[in-house]
């Protein structure tokens, strides 16, 4: 057995026994495979792992940065309360269209607000709103943004924020400091900025499983 197989097999394993078989989630799945959306989605039991995170912490208003078919939101959705918010922002349409038929068999869209166009902007119209701060910021999409996308996560934060940053080992390349991939080098500055901003503590996993060799960073905004 290779070790990408061992992986594979551990993570399922895993899932069997601790993320319990769920209708809506794989109806998600399915109609993102069926809807051709890249498989991008995070793991059953990484997707738990959101789930207890937003339920650790608390959570009653959830930004997402990267919507794709709705996975990961449904997950994040099912751990607000009665009155929660999430946000969660889709630069394709087409995706945002998958994502709000998901939403709506897993029964969380009336939690769910998805916002469609390019993130940056809708950010800025975010606080131009003056949205209130978020308990919880998942950082999901195009990684060359990320350092983008981490200032504008500090900046809709409060003292006790967590900020979450999906694929930032890509397989080891973020040792390569030479990269040509737009990608590492968008993980290797937001590794940069997580080094000196102040405001926030923060730290990496490295993770294997059905996904491949990647990693999250796990921050928490002190200040």
């Amino acid at each position: 057995m290779n070790q990408a197989t061992k992986w594979d097999q551990v993570d399922q394993y895993i899932s069997d026994r601790l993320v319990p078989h769920d209708a809506a989630l794989d109806e998600a799945l399915s109609a993102n495979r069926e809807a051709e959306l890249p498989e991008y989605d995070v793991a059953p039991n990484q997707g738990k792992f959101l789930h207890l995170l937003a339920l650790i912490q608390g959570s009653k208003r959830i930004l997402e940065i990267g919507t794709l078919g709705g996975y990961s939101t449904i997950w994040l959705a099912r751990a607000l309360p009665a009155g929660g918010q999430l946000v969660t922002l889709e630069l394709d349409p087409h995706h945002a269209r998958v994502a709000q038929s998901n939403l709506m068999w897993a029964q969380v869209d009336d939690k769910v607000e998805i916002r469609v166009g390019d993130a940056l902007e809708q950010l800025a119209r975010l606080q131009a709103e003056g949205v209130e701060p978020f308990d919880l910021i998942f950082i999901d999409a195009d990684k060359p943004n990320n350092p983008a996308y981490l200032k504008w996560a500090l900046a809709f934060s409060r003292t006790g924020t967590v900020i979450v940053g999906d694929n930032v080992v890509r397989d080891g390349e973020v040792l390569n400091r030479n990269s040509s991939d737009p990608r590492v080098q968008g993980v290797r500055k937001f590794f940069d900025l997580l080094a000196v901003e102040p405001r926030i503590t923060a730290t990496a996993i490295q993770t294997v499983g059905s996904k491949g060799y990647d990693g999250f960073v796990l921050g928490l905004v002190t200040g």
